[in-house]
């Protein structure tokens, strides 16, 4: 992933930002401040279960996770509060990879 120092050259393209507490979004970046206030446009918002894990409905083989599909709420323009943001990246140019101390962890 790229090193999001310089936010100006993210103005007006999509980023997924997570957030203390665990909620993550995705939007447009229109705007941000010295506090990391940002402004976010085409918001959708990762929702998660009871048990804080990812929503996730089923596609295709329920056995294939390349088959499930996150499931997101439409927020429109948001400002996020710089204080809970916890790390901005750029959504285009990155994926989720398997957690490999997950897989240590079935092993033992």
């Amino acid at each position: 992933a790229e090193y999001m120092g310089n936010l100006e050259k993210h103005t007006d393209r999509p980023v997924h930002v997570k957030f203390s507490g665990g909620r993550e979004v995705t939007g447009i970046l229109k705007g941000f401040d010295t506090a990391l206030n940002l402004v976010l446009d085409e918001t959708r918002e990762y929702l998660r279960d009871l048990d804080d894990h990812y929503k996730r409905r089923l596609v295709e083989d329920p056995d294939d996770p390349s088959s499930l599909v996150e499931e997101t709420r439409y927020l429109g323009i948001v400002v996020c509060r710089g204080t809970a943001v916890m790390c901005i990246m750029p959504y285009e140019g990155t994926e989720e990879i398997a957690n490999p101390f997950l897989a240590q962890a079935e092993i033992a």
